[in-house]
């Protein structure tokens, strides 16, 4: 069954474009307030859309969560784009450390993770967000890796080097800090963490 009920899945443009306009009203609100503190009355109203319309395009409010974890993992894959392409260099990837590190400072140091936030909150009471979730860390770290991957097939990194688990570990020191960037409202913490896995990837250089 579609998550747009009463459609097939088979959308006009304007009822792609009504799709969307929720959503990404929803993305932002949740972004703010979490999941918990986004009614779907909240969603209608910043939306500028009828509870009838939200209800047209998705069954309950968890389908609309995962349309919303579909979304901000869109975002982020797209924001980062030209970074992730040039992450076959220490250079490309000092680069994408500070892109991060200036966009924090940019948002004050609010709001964390778009879909770590998402997934902290939902991961042991929605098995389908969860998932979604994860599948969304796994483009990200598979992003970081290809740009290592290449690094090695170049020669420029150690055959002993692991491209999946680096990339993994370089993700997982990103989230780590970007959480102590929404907790302490600095960014101390995400450039020490990124720091270090970078000299533990520039380690491994030939």
């Amino acid at each position: 069954m579609s998550e747009a009920s009463g459609a097939g899945g088979r959308l006009t443009a304007k009822g792609r474009a009504t799709r969307e306009r929720i959503v990404a009203a929803a993305a932002q609100l949740m972004f703010e307030r979490g999941v918990a503190g986004t009614s779907t009355e909240d969603v209608r109203a910043a939306a500028e859309v009828s509870t009838s319309q939200i209800y047209h395009y998705f069954r309950d409010k968890p389908a609309l969560v995962r349309a919303v974890i579909t979304h901000q993992t869109e975002q982020i894959m797209t924001a980062q784009q030209a970074f992730f392409a040039r992450l076959d260099s220490m250079d490309g990837l000092r680069a994408w450390r500070d892109a991060l590190v200036e966009l924090q400072r940019s948002r004050q140091c609010a709001g964390g993770c778009p879909i770590g936030s998402l997934g902290s909150e939902l991961a042991d009471s929605d098995a389908a967000a969860r998932a979604a979730v994860a599948a969304g860390f796994a483009r990200w770290a598979e992003a970081i890796a290809a740009g290592l991957r290449a690094m090695r097939d170049r020669g420029e990194l150690r055959a002993g080097a692991d491209p999946d688990r680096l990339g993994l570990a370089v993700l997982t020191a990103l989230q780590g800090g970007l959480l102590l960037t929404q907790i302490r409202r600095d960014t101390v913490a995400l450039e020490t963490g990124l720091d270090a896995m970078l000299e533990l990837v520039e380690s491994y250089l030939v």
